[in-house]
């Protein structure tokens, strides 16, 4: 299914970018992807899926069926073994598991570390780090350290260096997964805001039911190794999502069919 099809079918979804907030023009397609390593195991089989400009695509699915695989190809850090990845151009944005910041640079210089690598001017550089800062909420701590911290903070910073570089599209490794269930529930209303203000595309990873269906427009099942999509399964709630959302019976019903097509996919 190419990008402009999935736009056709699709365009009843509320998107999570506002009016008036500029749509990033970059999307993903995978078609048809398999990935075999070198070790002979089938890590994904046939895989087709498509996050269009202005979506926010989640992946779901159990340990080892291959949703890391998914985000590293459509990063260009693998090859597919059959099938296409096409971005058509798009500048990404990678935020990993851990906050890999570097302990000893202050918050403003591992966000600016990206630009810094592509030898981007120092002004500009200094200027899109600020901007990234900001739109993160971690206006006033530029100076400080990683150490001094909290866990959710040096998670905002990882997410403003992925920012700094101005993406089209954003790609998420289970970023909430090692934070204490609060920050975790905070993180998810604070990422809407920030997916909100900037307009890029997103593809999000997690083991997370619940947070795969409030922050998505369409959640993705896949099955056990080798991983292949089980289910697509649209969510229909207009942008900003309270957080109260999570308790109401209409979320609960998207969050159980998402949880049965996750067992089936299992077994």
């Amino acid at each position: 299914m190419s990008i402009a099809t999935v736009l056709a079918t699709r365009s009843r979804l509320p998107s999570p970018v506002p009016a008036g907030v500029e749509v990033r023009r970059h999307g993903v397609e995978f078609d048809s992807v398999t990935k075999r390593f070198a070790t002979g195991t089938l890590a994904l089989d046939n895989v087709s899926l498509v996050a269009a400009p202005g979506e926010f695509v989640t992946v779901v699915g159990p340990s080892g069926c291959g949703k890391s695989t998914l985000l590293r190809l459509a990063a260009g850090l693998s090859e597919p073994t059959a099938g296409t990845v096409r971005m058509g151009g798009a500048r990404l944005g990678y935020v990993f598991q851990e906050a890999t910041l570097l302990p000893w640079r202050s918050v403003r210089a591992n966000v600016e570390l990206t630009g810094e690598l592509r030898g981007v001017p120092r002004a500009v550089r200094r200027r899109k780090a600020q901007e990234a800062i900001d739109l993160v909420g971690l206006t006033g701590f530029e100076k400080q350290l990683p150490g001094q911290l909290s866990g959710g903070m040096r998670m905002r910073v990882s997410i403003a260096r992925a920012f700094a570089g101005d993406p089209d599209l954003m790609l998420f490794d289970e970023p909430f997964g090692a934070l204490d269930e609060i920050t975790r529930l905070t993180m998810q209303v604070e990422l809407q805001r920030i997916v909100a203000q900037s307009g890029v595309t997103g593809l999000f990873i997690t083991h997370s039911v619940s947070e795969a269906v409030y922050l998505s427009t369409r959640v993705v099942v896949m099955s056990a190794r080798p991983g292949r999509i089980v289910a697509e399964i649209d969510v229909p709630f207009a942008y900003p999502r309270p957080p109260e959302l999570r308790y109401e019976q209409s979320f609960t019903d998207i969050t159980a069919a998402v949880s049965t097509a996750l067992e089936g996919g299992h077994r």
